[in-house]
Order: structure tokens, then sequence, then C-alpha cells
């Protein structure tokens, strides 16, 4: 082969192996430049992930703070169930001493009425009445009539006398017998409330632990979900390593065979120098080595240009902007009143127990001890409004309006142990504030849930 026949040939393969060596590098930076993209996506999707499960832990937290507040109304009110049994069992005990006090009473007020058998007997006379003043007539002798009459006067007493202490029995008798009865009905009446009560709080509960599972469940998903991201991050780090490795070698291959290449044309040089040949051969051999000289600098570039591809493919995405807040808006209350009585019981908020019957006395007040109807009206109260403090005076406290014309500051009821066992004040957007059995004063949300169960649609619009 000639000497400008092999220039030619090592011209252009150098110009390939140049265009080789600097081609795949740029290709694999493009695909780092796509894994990095995909990179950013899945750190984007780890950070979500993390925010969900953070918020899952907190509504998990609020659901345990939760279940121990019903745990503990649900003691309250166990115990109270079985001081109204014993009352009761006491109640009852008393009314067994009772029948036998009627008994030792219906004994004597049989035997009085014997003995005014025998005196009414003793002054018949042929199977007719004797008057008394016949009997006094009907003396012998002035001694025997005042005898006589001596007699009439103290049997007349003592008849008076009987028939006193028999209606007084009587009356002592009747009266007993209504307070026992009274208490009695009073004490009924009271467990079947506490145990309505009891399997409301217990469905609470059930319900609480039911969404404490699903929030478990949720986050256990959100916790695979990131690992996996977190996995696939981890895949697509080590497959960027591997490539950029690839690129280092490919790199240093194609630099060791242009090193190879350009000694191969030194050596073509310094045959090409030491040979006898035309000067036009020299001119044209003259004429190679220059354009050999120029497509290696021509390759020189393209590496650089290379390299500043490769170094501003691997800068890292912008960060994605976090999503605006959203504004949450509530309802304006019906008036200065209803508002004033809305804002009042907020303080009680965590702040709270509910006790039966509570709410009624200034020490109860001053604990935040109340029931549904009382912490009502003392919140009215608060806004210079005087209601009472029963859910069956309550639903009479105003006029009735639809539920779908219901505003901030009416009064809304729920079928719970009973029909209308349960008022709140409505606070707008679907919630109420109140004080539950489970929580003492809260705000509840009354479109899901238990109360959307139990919520009978009643409304009252105080006057």
């Amino acid at each position: 082969m000639s000497l400008k026949k092999k220039l030619i040939v090592l011209n252009t393969t150098i110009m390939l192996g140049l265009g080789s060596a600097f081609a795949i590098p740029s290709v694999k930076a493009e695909s780092i430049t796509d894994i990095q993209s995909q990179r950013t996506g899945i750190q984007s999707d780890i950070s979500e992930a993390e925010q969900v499960i953070q918020q899952l832990k907190k509504e998990q937290s609020k659901m345990n703070a939760q279940i121990a507040q019903i745990e503990s109304a649900m003691k309250e009110n166990d115990q109270k169930i079985k001081d109204t049994k014993q009352e009761i069992n006491d109640t009852e005990k008393d009314i067994e001493s009772l029948k036998k006090e009627i008994k030792a009473l219906e004994e004597r007020i049989a035997k009085r009425e014997e003995v005014l058998k025998e005196r009414a007997l003793s002054f018949q006379e042929s199977g007719g009445d004797v008057e008394y003043l016949e009997v006094v007539l009907g003396s012998k002798s002035f001694g025997e009539f005042v005898n006589r009459v001596g007699a009439v006067a103290t049997i007349v007493e003592a008849d008076q006398q009987i028939l006193s202490e028999q209606e007084a029995d009587k009356a002592d008798l009747e009266k007993k017998q209504a307070t026992v009865e009274k208490k009695l009905q009073s004490l009924k009446d009271m467990e079947v409330e506490l145990k309505g009560m009891q399997s409301q709080i217990e469905d609470q509960k059930a319900e609480t632990v039911n969404m404490k599972a699903k929030i478990e469940k949720k986050e256990s998903e959100t916790e695979a979900l990131k690992q996996s991201l977190v996995n696939k991050d981890a895949g697509l780090e080590a497959q960027i390593a591997s490539i950029r490795e690839n690129i280092k070698k490919e790199e240093e291959r194609k630099a060791s065979e242009k090193a190879d290449l350009d000694r191969a044309a030194e050596e073509v040089n310094s045959s090409n120098a030491s040979s006898e040949g035309s000067s036009s051969s020299s001119s044209e051999e003259s004429s190679s080595s220059s354009k050999g000289e120029a497509s290696v600098k021509s390759s020189s570039k393209a590496e650089s240009s290379s390299n500043s591809s490769k170094n501003s493919s691997d800068k890292p995405a912008a960060a994605s902007k976090p999503a605006a807040s959203k504004t949450v808006t509530s309802s304006k209350p019906s008036s200065a009143n209803t508002g004033s009585a809305i804002t009042a019981g907020y303080k009680y908020i965590g702040n709270s127990t509910y006790k039966f019957g509570g709410g009624r006395t200034a020490s109860d007040i001053a604990n935040g001890l109340f029931d549904c109807s009382a912490f009502v009206a003392w919140a009215y109260k608060q806004a210079g409004v005087n209601l009472p403090a029963s859910t069956d005076a309550l639903k009479n406290a105003g006029r009735q309006v639809s539920d779908s014309q219901k505003q901030p500051g009416d009064l809304v009821f729920f079928n719970t142990y009973k029909t209308d066992g349960h008022v709140g004040i409505y606070v707008g957007g679907g919630k109420f504030i109140g004080s539950q059995s489970s929580t003492g004063v809260a705000i509840a949300n009354m479109d899901s849930g238990y109360w959307a169960g139990v919520y009978n649609g009643r409304v009252v619009r105080v006057n």
C-alpha cells in the first residue's frame, strides 16, 4: 500500500475512532439526564409520602386520645350504673322492710276494727242499734245513770282515738308507699338512661377503633409505597453510577486508542521524512498531515463540548414549589347572641368532661363538668339568653326550622339512647359544638360518621 493510501486510511481511522469516543458518552449523558429526572419525580413522591405518613400518625395519635377519653367515659358510666344498681337493691330492701311495716300496720288496723265491732255488738239489742242516749236514759237509779254516762263518754272517747290512730296509720302507710315507689321508679329510669348512654358510648368507641384501623392500614400501605419508591430511587442512583463508570471506562479506552493512533501517525510522518520521494509526493504528504492535525483539533473540541454537556446534564432539577395552602372559611352566626353562645364554649374544648346531670352548679361549671343540655343552656346564658337545661324543654325553646335552613347558633338534636336524647349548637360547615359523653365539650362532624347516623333533622332557632 502506498504512503498516501496509508495516511488516508490512518486519518479516516482517527476520525472514526474519535467520533465514536465522544458520541457514546453524549448518548449516555442524555440517559443520565432522563434517569435523574425520574429520580427527581420519585424523590418528590417520597417527600409527599412522608408528609402523608406524618399526617396519618397525627390522626392516629388523635384517635388514641379519643379512644382513651371514650374508655374513661365508659369506665365512669359503668361505675354510675353499678352505683345505681346498688341504690335499686337498697331501695328494694327498703320496700321489703316497708312491706313488713305495712303488714304490722294492717294487723293493728284489723285488731282495732275487731275492738270496734265488739263494742258495737255490746250496744246492739234485738238485731237493732241502741243509741247512747237510750243507754243513758235506761238507767234505774241516779247512781246507775251517772255510771252509764261515764261509760258512754269513755267508750266514745276510746272509739274516736282508735279511729284517729287508724286514720294516721293509713296516711303514714300511703305516704311511705308513695315515697318508696317514686324513688324506685326514679332509679329505674336512671338505670335505663345510663344503659342507653353506655350503648351510645360503645358505638362511638367501635367507630373510633374502626377509623383507627383504617388509618393504620393506610399508614402501612403508604410506608410500603415509600419503601418501594426508596428502593426504586436507589436502583436509579446505582444505574447512574454504573453509566458514569462505563462512560469513564469508555473515555479511558478511547483515549488509549487515540494515543495509539497518534503514535502511529507520528511513525508514518517520520517514515515519510526519511524516504526518497518526489516533491509532489512530499507536498501531498504534507497536506495529509495538516488534515490529520486539523482532524485531531476538531476532535478535541468535540471532547470539550461533550464534557460541557455532561456537566450540565448532572445538575439536579429545580425543586417544585409547595402547593398553596387551602383557605377554609366558616359561616357567620345568625346573630350576635348566637355568635357569643358559640364562642363561649371554645374555652372548654379539650378541658372538660361529660357528667350526667352536670353543669347545674357553680362547681361543675368551674371544672368543666356538663351534660349536653346544661352546656347549651350555659353557653346561651353567656350570651344573655336564658334557656332550660333539658333536651325535652329545649325542643320548645324557640321555633323549629327545616334542616336546609339551619344557621350557626341553631340547636340541633340527635336520637341517641332515646328520641332527642342529645342536643348541641350548630356552628356551620356541617359541624356542631356540644358536651359529648365520650369527649366532653368538643366540635363534632354531623355530616359523616356516628353523628350523621343519629341526627334526626330537628333544628330549633332560639327566640
